[in-house]
């Protein structure tokens, strides 16, 4: 599939493809050439009340949350295989969408996004309540119920790994879905309707409804037949969404932004480190929560790590995601690139030095930013504590774990961090004592769908993946049965 055949897309309400209703319609733009490939139907109010109340009606119905959850996990089983089926067009589908290197597109995006709903699969037939023991003359129980109508918004980062990671779990407790993706990237999103439908999920079970945050996402936010929202994305938007959830009392899920710290200790295996270091802050062209763009080095090897990395990173193949060699592809937009481009800039104002990089990359009209190292910088700087969200690493020395960690904890942020060091006690004391939803050790980026992740302080709260998200889907009904 070249980008040039993409169809234009339209919404999915109620099991039918539908134009806006007032006809409105986005281009989608190729980031690894600046140029527009398609369009989509914009949606608006009229639009998102028609998704939920499609989705209210299905849930009303009982088509699938009546379902037994063996039944719902059988075809939850067929979209993971539905996926594996279709994995090169999906990725194909991902890397026009985004611009992210079509080899990553494969290899994570479908492998995890199948094995998530896999995953979900399996748990949907093990939800249940427990039976209670009480001093009462009663017979005590618990259920584990759906909520009802799911808001699920995502980014534009990992568009179809982030919808799988909230639609899987909300389909496995037995709710129904509207779902809004990124109005830059709705590609994958379209798609995966098509497939779902084929899967076997009756109508108005998942709707999607493709348009702008300010239009369609805030009418989703405030729609009274919404019970949950699960949100994905910046920190300010979270605030905002949560804030109005918190006023309908809605339950939410949000997974926000982050600024994780790696911390690499003076006992490292530095031929290791530097390829994780490498992973952590380039993975997805740095658009990536739970990158590693603050990096903590003991001072007794910091140098030799700054000059490891001064070697290495101007070496990493940065070009058409097309190309299977390409590890580094073009930011997801211009925004995006002109972001990365000002804290850059606000780097050197701010006594920074540059490394490597630093500049944009003039290729083939798309939006490329050479990976960049910067040291020198003071902890207070902007360009540390805030997130950039695009291949740029920080480089800051520390004489004791004690300092570490304080550095690490030092932002608002807290959704990841990790840890090199070859000491286990070290590696398991310091994870204690990091503020943030995952720690990985000795490498980066190792996620399942079997392990929970989720952000603490400014990064949000509740978790994704794992039990723990299927638990966010359900609400607990005690049912207590007089025996007398």
């Amino acid at each position: 599939m070249t980008a040039y055949e993409t169809e234009p897309g339209r919404l999915f309400i109620g099991g039918r493809w539908r134009e806006a209703a007032d006809g409105a319609r986005a281009d989608v733009v190729d980031p690894s050439r600046g140029a527009v490939v398609t369009t989509v139907a914009e949606a608006g109010p009229a639009d998102v009340d028609a998704a939920v109340r499609a989705a209210r009606q299905a849930y009303d119905d009982g088509a699938w949350s009546g379902l037994s959850g063996r039944e719902r996990g059988r075809i939850l089983h067929r979209v993971a295989e539905l996926i594996r089926a279709n994995a090169d067009e999906l990725a194909a589908l991902e890397s026009l969408d985004v611009g992210k290197p079509i080899t990553l597109c494969r290899a994570v995006d479908v492998t995890n996004a199948a094995n998530d709903y896999e995953h979900c699969a399996a748990l949907a037939h093990s939800l249940h309540g427990a039976q209670r023991d009480t001093p009462l003359n009663a017979l005590a129980y618990t259920r584990r119920e759906p909520l009802g109508v799911v808001a699920a918004i995502t980014p534009f980062n990992f568009p179809l790994i982030l919808a799988g990671s909230k639609i899987g779990p909300a389909l496995a407790a037995g709710n129904t879905v509207v779902h809004k993706p990124a109005d830059e990237t709705p590609l994958s999103a379209l798609y995966m309707a098509r497939l779902l439908t084929e899967a076997g999920v009756p109508d108005g079970v998942v709707n999607v409804v493709t348009g702008t945050g300010p239009v369609a996402g805030e009418a989703l936010l405030r729609h009274p037949g919404v019970d949950k929202i699960a949100f994905t994305g910046s920190t300010a938007v979270g605030r905002h969404a949560a804030s109005v959830a918190g006023e309908a009392l809605k339950p939410v899920t949000m997974e926000l932004g982050g600024n994780a710290a790696h911390l690499v200790f003076a006992d490292a295996d530095l031929e290791k480190t530097v390829g994780a270091v490498i992973k952590a802050f380039v993975f997805n062209t740095g658009q990536f929560c739970m990158g590693g763009p603050r990096l903590l080095v003991a001072r007794p090897v910091h140098d030799t790590l700054l000059s490891i990395l001064a070697d290495a990173v101007p070496g990493v193949p940065v070009g058409d995601p097309r190309r299977p060699e390409t590890v580094v592809g073009p930011m997801a937009g211009e925004k995006h690139l002109k972001k990365v481009e000002e804290y850059v800039e606000l780097a050197r104002k701010e006594g920074g030095r540059i490394v490597c990089g630093g500049e944009r990359l003039d290729l083939d009209g798309g939006y490329y930013y050479r990976p960049t190292v910067i040291a020198g910088l003071p902890n207070d700087s902007r360009v540390v504590q805030e997130e950039i969200f695009g291949p740029v690493l920080t480089v800051q020395p520390f004489d004791s774990e004690d300092e570490a960690v304080a550095l690490a904890n030092s932002t608002p942020y807290g959704l990841a961090s990790g840890i090199q060091t070859r000491d286990l006690a070290r590696a398991h004391r310091v994870a204690g004592r990091l503020k943030a939803g995952i720690v990985w050790i000795n490498d980066w980026a190792m996620l399942d769908p079997a392990v929970p992740f989720g952000g603490v302080k400014d990064s949000g709260f509740g978790r994704e993946y794992g039990p723990e998200a299927l638990a966010a889907y359900t609400q607990v009904k005690s049912v207590v049965v007089s025996l007398d």
